[in-house]
């Protein structure tokens, strides 16, 4: 595996991670702001979203921050994701990928954040807020 130094920007707000039934059409509220993410599978329809419009009686896991992994990346690219992963769950801190056509964004409940932020820059890594 590739050793590389990642940049880390850490989006602004607060996400939640929302599950609706698999038919369920797609609401306003998901699609607000500057990043979500939309998966609809035989079982689900998850969305990651800002936590603010999500709303209240939702099957939701609140309280999730998000970090942009600065890209670019070519397909050929290994490792990317294990290299910021696997520390992490060795720290013991739970997280959650989102993975695009050109990077990967990279969630973790708030209270583990700074612990995150820590240890990724003991790696390496930059992070910008």
């Amino acid at each position: 595996m590739e050793t590389r130094s990642l940049t880390f920007t850490l989006l602004p707000g607060d996400y939640a991670f929302c599950r609706l039934d698999p038919a369920a059409p797609i609401p306003a509220w998901a699609t607000d702001g500057p990043f979500f993410s939309v998966t609809r599978t035989a079982d689900e329809l998850s969305i990651f979203c800002r936590e603010a419009g999500v709303p209240a009686d939702a099957k939701v896991s609140r309280g999730w921050r998000c970090l942009k992994v600065e890209g670019p990346f070519d397909f050929s690219a290994v490792g990317v994701i294990a290299s910021f992963a696997g520390p992490l769950a060795e720290a013991g801190l739970s997280i959650s990928v989102v993975s695009t056509y050109d990077t990967d964004y990279l969630f973790m409940q708030k209270p583990a954040l700074d612990q995150a932020l820590s240890l990724l820059h003991s790696l390496g890594h930059a992070v910008l807020a």
